[in-house]
């Protein structure tokens, strides 16, 4: 999906009939209703930036752990080294991957804490908005289409936040 935008809303009756407005709109929207009665905001990836380290954490393990373990394994036969003998001349570099691949995984998670988000100012506000008890519309478009502006204006929001731009 393409541009996500937060509209800030006082009511939940507001956020209805906006939610229904875009509904009927092509090309089509993705739209989430975020507050009290609706999703919670832990569960919404683009406002909680726990999620977002998560889900960068995963997608490095999937590149570091395997060539933590090539690594690991060439080290092993690079330099010759007898650090584990007693496995043999197979269980050897087969135990310095695994190593390897334990160290991936450690730095994943290291360079995944390393990264702030692109918009944490601005999913604190919106956070922030929740907290005071307004209701917030998540709408995400398909990259290249617009989101209806004129329409989100329309319905008066007490703020209008661009998350993220694909």
């Amino acid at each position: 999906m393409g541009l996500c935008v937060a509209v800030v809303l006082d009511d939940r009756g507001r956020l209805d009939q906006l939610q229904q407005e875009l509904a009927g709109l092509t090309p089509p929207l993705r739209l989430t209703a975020v507050g009290e009665g609706a999703m919670p905001p832990l569960e919404v990836m683009d406002l909680n930036p726990a999620l977002q380290r998560r889900r960068r954490q995963r997608g490095m393990a999937r590149w570091l752990l395997p060539f933590g373990f090539a690594a690991g394994a060439m080290f092993t036969f690079i330099t010759d080294l007898q650090t584990f003998s007693f496995a043999g001349p197979l269980g050897e570099p087969l135990l310095g991957g695994l190593l390897g691949m334990g160290s991936g995984w450690m730095g994943s998670f290291a360079a995944a804490a390393s990264v702030t988000g692109d918009g944490d100012d601005r999913i604190r506000s919106v956070r922030n908005r929740l907290d005071e008890g307004a209701m917030v519309l998540l709408v995400e478009a398909a990259t290249g289409d617009t989101i209806p502006w004129s329409r989100l204006q329309a319905a008066r929001p007490r703020a209008v936040v661009r998350l993220r731009e694909d």
